[in-house]
């Protein structure tokens, strides 16, 4: 498959990845006030840290803290690198990596590490700190109105057709496939569509029924329910996506049977006997859940089913960051946040008349969906570079990959496909 819509970044795609760290040392550095300070705690915390926990500290003179047989974060710049940690905490951590701060030969290790141990990395009593430097999500990229949840959108999803080209498979699915656990050597693609059928399984999607689907993509998904003989509607935010989706779907020959649209889900009009949407609610924002839902459950046919894919978190941990901005939200996906479980049969008790009847979790399947993901990324990263992108940006989705990965694999996340329905 060869995307349709450009072969370089646009000033505008790279303007996209802004705000950007700060190269080299940190301003202020060797201001002996606050920089000074926080830089001295936080180094006090990374050594005390890295004595507790299965991993180590490799130092630019070559020694080494901590356990040697744990996965090693390698010290580049460490004045820089506890300056950042210490103004900014994790998002610090993550621009340490992406400027050349730290550096790691198991990088995914070390995240795995740091996600397994999330409770022990700080003191209870230094908890409260976090305050000092996490003042919650800019207003401006809190999904609210149609607007500002298209931008975005932009900011990710329009980089670059082509970018995302170099590393997903040809179904161009970027969520969590779906492996056959007796085929460990199962080429990607068809772990994808397993994922996809799952989905049109789960909302009873047949030949002759009229399918929404929230959340286009790249159209592999609209494709496959056209080829059961449905026919689709389906909704974006991106331009980008849906001009590839609409050539995508003329190759495939059901071009026919489904219209792309460029609107909010909050836009829909109509009734249609199945909806789907796979691992879009990550974007719709707490407040606005309960519109989500409402929207899917004016627009279902009586009989009709919703199939919904969605990464989760426990229900603890998202009540406890879920007015944080992360590291994630700056630089991947603005205005985020994932849900729980708990919090999805909530507001669908509270906000419609529907229900959860059927649940499956694949979250193991999407640490290893991440894995071939980065594996690629990282062998075609000169490609990456020859679209345009710089190598801060190359090594900022190498630590997003990886952060994503170890992440699913530690269960701190999951991913679940859920069946609901009216009772």
């Amino acid at each position: 498959m060869s995307p349709t819509s450009r072969t370089t970044a646009t000033p505008a795609a790279r303007d996209r990845v802004l705000p950007r760290p700060a190269e080299g040392v940190w301003p202020g550095l060797q201001d002996p006030g606050e920089n000074r300070l926080r830089m001295t705690v936080a180094r006090g915390l990374v050594r005390s840290a890295v004595k507790r926990l299965p991993m180590h500290l490799v130092w630019p003179d070559g020694s080494v803290e901590g356990d040697p047989l744990g996965p090693g974060l390698r010290l580049i710049r460490p004045e820089a690198f506890f300056t950042r940690l210490g103004r900014q905490g994790l998002i610090g951590f993550g621009e340490g990596w992406m400027v050349g701060d730290w550096d790691s030969d198991d990088l995914v290790g070390v995240l795995r590490v740091m996600t397994d141990h999330i409770e022990e990395l700080v003191p209870r009593p230094l908890r409260n700190l976090r305050r000092l430097y996490d003042r919650g999500q800019p207003r401006e990229e809190v999904a609210a109105d149609a607007e500002v949840s298209q931008e975005n959108v932009h900011r990710h999803y329009d980089l670059s057709n082509d970018l995302f080209a170099l590393f997903l498979d040809e179904s161009m699915m970027y969520s969590a496939a779906w492996f056959d656990p007796e085929r460990p050597d199962e080429p990607l693609v068809d772990a994808q569509h397993r994922k996809i059928d799952g989905i049109l399984d789960l909302a009873g999607v047949r030949a002759g029924q009229h399918v929404l689907e929230i959340g286009t993509g790249w159209g592999e998904a609209a494709i496959r329910a056209a080829r059961r003989g449905a026919r689709v509607t389906t909704l974006t935010l991106s331009v980008e996506q849906a001009e590839l989706a609409r050539a995508r779907a003329e190759r495939a020959g059901v071009s026919d049977r489904i219209t792309i649209d460029v609107r909010d889900y909050r836009e829909a009009a109509g009734t249609y006997d199945a909806v789907i949407s796979i691992e879009m609610i990550e974007a719709v924002g707490e407040r606005f859940w309960p519109e989500y839902f409402r929207t899917v459950d004016r627009l279902l046919a009586p009989g009709g089913r919703f199939g919904l894919q969605s990464i989760t978190m426990p229900h603890h941990r998202l009540e406890a960051t879920k007015s944080s901005y992360t590291w994630i939200h700056k630089y991947v996906f603005p205005g985020g946040l994932i849900p729980s479980l708990e919090a999805v049969d909530d507001t669908l008790a509270r906000h419609t008349t529907m229900q959860v009847v059927d649940r499956r979790s694949i979250g193991l399947d999407y640490a290893e969906t991440l894995r071939r993901w980065r594996a690629t990324f990282l062998a075609r990263a000169e490609e990456v570079r020859a679209l345009g992108f710089d190598e801060t940006f190359v090594r900022m989705w190498d630590f997003y990959l990886a952060y994503s990965e170890a992440g699913f694999a530690s269960r701190y996340l999951d991913d679940y496909q859920l069946g609901i329905a009216r009772p």
